[in-house]
């Protein structure tokens, strides 16, 4: 019989091996394109990636049907010829050669399959996959050759399911899984006669033979296949001669598969990551598209859809030139694993409504995270020999030499000068200084500690991209070394654009015990055949202390009570858990930023301009506006703690940080710069060389005695070795002053400074900071 049981054709031989030279070792193994899926922590599908839509199955998932269709109308001698039929292939070399054209092709299943391979999957340009159809004596003979090497290597049974899990269908649709789902809505295994041998006329031309455009040839199709099954199989004869009569039963329209990012909705930006970082980590996007890799992500549904909730709550998809991102992550020893990446902006192509699909949640964007920076000149200090509870000094004015030029007005040349936008109280502790961050503190602070020590350890914490050539938007030098070569004391003040991924994972790595590891979107990943696919990553370091990254923890503590930058947030949202953070804003409004971490989350709500001409932009509502009013403690806090808050309890109970090493918490005492003040230019500056400090001097205008030293920078702490500024009094203000029984005038003691600034509007809204791209805003308070 030629079909001896249905579905039989006596598959399970196999025949004994032939060698030929030319055959593909690629054809042999049979490996063919496949979907790609990658899925969030519960298992459900973020995005499916592919080339052609093809789902690999099993013999024993195909229906017999659709093996006896196949085989009665493209090769009815299947079970019996080895490879080629030499009986039809001798007939059509005579019709072809009498006719002068290629009128009859006399292929196998076999020889189809060697075709559709070398057309499908190995060819990977236009004149490879020319040269996979061209109807030449050369290609002809090749493909009988692999044809014969193939069936000699496999069972007929197996060929078969190969050929089935390979050739097109048309609309989309590779193999014969994908071909029942798009044309009936059903799996392979339950196709039925009918829709059976339809598929079976389709493989034909996949192209022409479309049901939904061209259903009356498709149908004709159809019955040329049960014809075909009625005269090869007439035990079923009767059911065959029915089936014609049926139509052909498709679901209104095809059902297909989504492809790629853009189907993901508002994870849409985190599937992006992930294909960057697999990029990154040896997979590349080529490898996905045709691997049929699942890949098992960080990303949990509960905590993205609040993360997005509260980004929506508090920025509007459709406002213009404002962009609001967050990004959550899960701290760890091991792994920082990414939780959540959310946008204000829909993740589409509608440019008109505001869509985007611009990496804004992990590229370089903005203006400055502005005081968040604070935390890498504090860590820093902490590194050198301060104590969290260290006091500092808040100068109203702070004038640091080496530092840049410019800043605040009357600006000495080669300084950086800073003020203060409201009263301080003249010292406070450090920790005091983070939740309320006066900005001459902080300039004050690196220019002890050093620039390129605070910029070493930004990039040590997480913020990697800024030691990447270009990112200094103006040369081919990295940021870091702009700042490091220029000695630029601005950084403290977080002036230029920042990735906000990596800013959260600044948060992740000092909740971590100073364990760096790089912000991860990926669990697993398996091939195919389920086995593990490992990856190149990064390995995490040690980048600090773990009693220093406590140490900051703790120190960052203070920043949603009290009068802390993000305590009006926290109270508005109930936050009441301990929390380390600190808010950052640029002057002019033109960013600012969140940064917030516990031991089970970390993380960082950045807002900015996003428009290619920014402007200053205001709170409540977010906005563009002319005069901005935008600070870190407005939406960047209030989004943080209302994307935290409700899931906050799913992800362990929160620790509150304790400064556990003496050398963190308290400083090492031998580092406290003498007071000088007031005292004369000689002295002060043999008590400095006794402390084995250098010193400088600066004249400046004053009512004190001339001599006398009026200031000293820095004042509190300083490594040995490093230079004090002495501003000594020229005596140039001084006064006689009136007789004891008139009222006494007093003099400013800062005199030949200026004031506090007392209100915003008073700041001008751009200084010059040099080698930057100029005008450069200037961070505020927060």
């Amino acid at each position: 019989m030629l079909f001896p049981a249905a579905g039989g054709f006596g598959l399970a031989s196999n025949k004994a091996a032939q060698t030929v030279e030319n055959t593909s070792a690629q054809l042999i193994e049979g490996e063919v394109p496949a979907i790609t899926t990658i899925v969030d922590v519960n298992g459900d599908t973020i995005a499916h990636i592919y080339e052609q839509r093809r789902t690999e199955v099993p013999s024993n998932r195909i229906s017999d049907d659709m093996k006896l269709a196949i085989v009665s109308v493209e090769d009815k001698r299947f079970a019996d010829h080895d490879g080629v039929d030499w009986k039809g292939t001798v007939r059509a070399a005579l019709t072809n050669t009498t006719s002068g054209e290629v009128q009859q092709g006399a292929s196998t299943l076999v020889q189809q399959y060697v075709k559709n391979y070398q057309l499908l999957v190995l060819a990977q340009n236009d004149a490879e996959r020319r040269a996979a159809i061209e109807t030449t004596p050369a290609r002809k003979i090749r493909e009988i050759r692999m044809a014969l090497e193939l069936d000699s290597r496999l069972s007929k049974e197996e060929i078969l399911t190969r050929y089935l899990n390979l050739v097109p269908f048309g609309n989309g649709a590779y193999g014969i899984q994908q071909a029942a789902q798009t044309y009936f809505a059903i799996d392979a295994a339950d196709l039925n006669p009918v829709q059976s041998a339809m598929l079976a006329g389709i493989v034909q031309s996949s192209s022409a033979l479309n049901p939904y455009t061209n259903p009356e040839r498709v149908l004709e199709r159809r019955n040329v296949v049960l014809d075909t099954m009625i005269e090869n199989i007439p035990e079923r004869a009767t059911e065959f001669i029915a089936a014609k009569e049926e139509p052909l039963g498709v679901i209104p329209e095809p059902r297909t598969i989504p492809q790629g990012c853009i189907t993901a909705a508002d994870k849409g930006f985190f599937c992006d990551y992930v294909l960057d970082y697999l990029a990154e980590s040896g997979l590349s996007r080529d490898q996905l598209r045709r691997g049929g890799y699942r890949i098992q992500t960080t990303l949990d549904p509960e905590i993205q859809a609040s993360a997005k909730r509260a980004i929506n709550n508090n920025a509007n998809a459709r406002t213009p030139g404002v962009a609001s991102v967050l990004n959550l992550l899960q701290p760890g020893k091991e792994s920082h694993r990414l939780l959540a990446m959310a946008s204000s902006r829909t993740y589409g192509l509608d440019g008109e409504n505001y869509e985007t699909v611009s990496a804004q949640p992990f590229s370089m964007v903005g203006h400055g995270a502005g005081s968040v920076f604070k935390i890498f000149t504090v860590a820093a200090a902490l590194e050198q020999g301060m104590g969290i509870n260290t006091t500092v000094s808040v100068p109203n004015r702070y004038n640091a030499f080496g530092l840049g030029d410019g800043g605040a007005p009357g600006c000495p040349v080669n300084h950086y000068c800073v003020e203060n936008f409201t009263s301080y109280k003249s010292s406070m502790s450090l920790t005091e200084a983070l939740a309320t961050s006066p900005n001459t503190t902080f300039v004050q602070m690196i220019h002890q500690t050093g620039v390129e020590e605070t910029v070493d350890m930004a990039v040590r914490l997480g913020l990697r991209s800024y030691t990447k050539p270009g990112t200094s938007g103006y040369s081919e030098q990295s940021l870091a070394d702009m700042f490091t070569d220029q000695n630029l004391g601005s950084f403290t003040l977080g002036p230029v654009a920042v990735n906000p991924l990596e800013l959260s994972n600044v948060a992740a790595t000092l909740a971590s015990d100073g364990m760096w590891c790089p912000p991860s979107p990926v669990d697993a990943v398996f091939d195919r055949y389920g086995n593990p696919v490992e990856l190149a990553t990064e390995p995490c370091e040690q980048v600090v202390e773990p009693g220093l990254a406590r140490a900051l923890s703790q120190g960052l503590g203070q920043d949603h009570v009290g009068n802390g930058t993000a305590a009006r947030a926290a109270n508005a949202t109930g936050w009441s858990a301990p929390v380390s953070a600190k808010t950052g804003t640029t002057n002019s409004n033109f960013s600012a930023g969140f940064l917030g971490y516990t031991n089970t989350v970390a993380g960082v709500t950045y807002v900015y301009g996003d428009s290619p001409t920014p402007s200053p932009i205001c709170s409540f509502n977010l906005r563009q506006c002319g005069s901005g009013n935008l600070f870190g403690g407005n939406e960047p806090a209030q989004t943080w703690f209302q994307a935290v808050g409700p899931v906050v309890n799913k992800l362990g109970a929160i620790r509150e940080p304790v400064a556990d090493q003496r050398r963190f918490r308290d400083g090492d005492p031998g580092l406290q710069v003498p007071n000088v003040a007031g005292l004369y230019q000689a002295t002060a500056i043999r008590r400095l060389e006794n402390a084995d400090y250098e010193y400088e001097t600066v004249w400046t205008s004053s009512a004190e005695t001339r001599g006398v030293v009026t200031s000293y920078s820095p004042s509190g702490f300083a490594q040995p070795g490093s230079t004090i500024t002495l501003y000594i009094s020229d005596g140039s203000e001084r006064v006689v002053r009136p007789a004891p029984s008139s009222p006494s005038t007093g003099d400013d003691d800062s005199a030949g400074t200026t004031p506090p600034r007392r209100a915003r509007p008073d700041l001008p809204d751009q200084v010059e900071i040099p080698g930057l791209p100029n005008p450069v805003p200037v961070p505020d308070e927060n």
